[in-house]
């Protein structure tokens, strides 16, 4: 017999609540893509935004931008001393081409007296009647009871007061908010329990916490527990101060861990759900930063791993390291090589890149020798998996000589223009060997890198056109040990017309020399890939 297993709805607020997060700011182009990403992966209620308060709010709001999720507006609840159709904010809401209103109330009588200042039987009659409003006008209604878990603490009575009238008044949902996030998952659970034996229905409480302790998803998860049935949160847990509970974490936690997912079920399919690292990564890129590498579930080192005995054993059985299968997420296992690394890292390694090597083969043996020693001068092959790439095929089988450059030179002059302006230009010459040809190139950049960049990829003869589509994404400076004659390590990322991403790495002691050996690298593997030579892991 399979027991019926009771239903939690996911609420999204990323365009709402997300965009308060410090140098955040989406342009409606912006709202519509991140909501068509939210609306396909399965999300029950999508909220997008204030109409009213901006012009993008506002014109965002003009027609309704989700096929399966409730397209949600949020907004305050009707003012004291204005009746519910007199007042404009309102008025915004209810005309929106929105499928339900989330209206923010203040549940703690300290806020309802500094903040609204009007009573707190007004501030009840404002909840009471904006409800009503939305419901009036065929709108699925809640109300986000702001600050509730500090007013509760407060002031009991009347942090319920203002969620059973909204309750009575009609909301589909009460959702309780730990605005300042400063709340405790044993606390979160009584105060929620609380709630329910006032008589508010666990199926009509939602649950919104804040990240400023770090316990926002142990917070939501916690009021699951307690029998709240919708959660709040925002992708990879953007919002202001310090984030939002992250939807990303909590919707794996809420399938693949039995002490839930034998007891709820989410609108999100396993099959879904495997697009979650994607989901969190295009959203990354939309708002152009790096994926955090360590994020749960979907985090590219979330299932890397380094030690050599872990990797033993990983390679045994997955299970001894990895608290869910990576692929149920969409992500993947990584066992890195590095200094840290055993035989196990790198045959793990080398079988994903297609490169196969006998374990007993003495030019393994070799490989993981160079690598050590050349981690000990500042590389970092975890971190570049195509310069890894090019050196295991190198050593192993051999690389093909595409070109060889026979020398560079690079200046950088810092003079005044003919206006009196303090310029710096810089100027770069590279010599490449191609099929016996000597080829001669000079480039003028934004910086000695740029300028070498440009000269090496301005003539490579008869494969020019193979790196057309070649981009650097990222270049990355660290210096190793200190001082202006320390050793530098650099760290570039490319892509290409394929979508397919890697990352190469030079180390010198000039950077303009380590930042070429990855240009180097960089345009090598690219050609290689072109040759399905190499990239099966950049293609992933």
């Amino acid at each position: 017999m399979t027991m019926t297993r009771e239903r939690l709805y996911l609420f999204d607020t990323t365009l709402r609540d997300g965009q308060q997060t410090p140098g955040i700011d989406f342009s409606v182009e912006d709202k519509i893509a991140i909501a068509r990403l939210l609306d396909e992966f399965g999300f029950d209620y999508v909220e997008g935004g204030y109409p009213g308060a901006n012009p993008t709010d506002t014109a965002f709001f003009q027609q309704k931008r989700t096929a399966k999720a409730k397209f949600v507006a949020f907004g305050m609840t009707k003012r004291a001393g204005v009746s519910a159709s007199n007042d404009p904010g309102l008025a915004a809401l209810v005309q929106s081409k929105s499928d339900a209103i989330c209206f923010v109330a203040k549940s703690w009588d300290y806020h309802v007296r500094v903040a609204l200042g009007c009573t707190n039987e007004e501030n009840l009659d404002a909840i009471k009647a904006s409800v009503e409003a939305s419901v009036a006008s065929g709108k699925e209604a809640m109300v986000d009871c702001e600050h509730f878990f500090d007013g509760f603490k407060a002031n009991p009575d009347y942090a319920l007061a203002c969620a059973r009238t909204a309750y009575d008044a009609g909301a589909r949902w009460v959702v309780l908010c730990d605005t300042n996030g400063g709340t405790q998952p044993s606390e979160v659970r009584a105060i929620v329990e609380n709630v329910i034996a006032s008589g508010i229905p666990g199926d009509h409480l939602g649950i919104h916490a804040h990240d400023d302790t770090g316990q926002a998803v142990a917070n939501s998860l916690a009021a699951v527990q307690a029998g709240v049935r919708q959660i709040q949160g925002t992708l990879n847990g953007i919002g202001e101060r310090c984030g939002n509970a992250s939807l990303i974490s909590i919707v794996p936690t809420l399938a693949l861990k039995p002490a839930f997912a034998d007891r709820f079920e989410t609108g999100i399919s396993a099959e879904a759900l495997t697009g979650i690292s994607r989901l969190s990564r295009a959203f990354d890129e939309l708002l152009n930063r790096a994926p955090e590498a360590q994020a749960p579930y979907v985090g590219a080192s979330a299932f890397a791993t380094k030690a050599g005995i872990h990797a033993s054993a990983l390679a045994k059985e997955p299970a001894t390291y990895e608290h869910v299968p990576p692929e149920t997420v969409g992500n993947r296992r990584r066992v890195m090589v590095s200094d840290q690394g055993g035989k196990a890292n790198f045959l793990a390694e080398l079988k994903r890149r297609g490169i196969d090597v006998p374990r007993d083969d003495h030019r393994l043996d070799a490989l993981i020798a160079v690598v050590k020693e050349r981690e000990a001068e500042g590389y970092a092959y975890e971190g570049a998996d195509a310069s890894f790439e090019l050196l295991a095929r190198k050593m192993l089988h051999g690389l093909p000589e595409f070109f060889n450059v026979t020398s560079f030179r690079c200046m950088v002059e810092r003079r005044f223009d003919a206006n009196g302006q303090l310029k710096t230009v810089s100027e770069a010459i590279v010599k490449v060997l191609v099929d016996g040809e000597e080829k001669m190139s000079v480039a003028e950049g934004h910086g000695p890198v740029n300028a070498l960049d440009i000269a090496l990829r301005k003539d490579l003869g008869k494969y020019q056109s193979e790196i057309v589509d070649l981009e650097l994404a990222d270049f990355k400076v660290r210096i190793l040990n200190g001082g202006t004659e320390a050793i530098t390590r650099v760290l570039i990322e490319s892509h290409d017309g394929t979508g397919a991403r890697w990352w190469t790495v030079g180390v010198s002691e000039n950077i303009i020399d380590a930042s070429f050996q990855a240009l180097m690298d960089s345009i090598v593997y690219k050609l290689m890939k072109n040759r399905e030579m190499a990239g099966l892991v950049a293609a992933e």
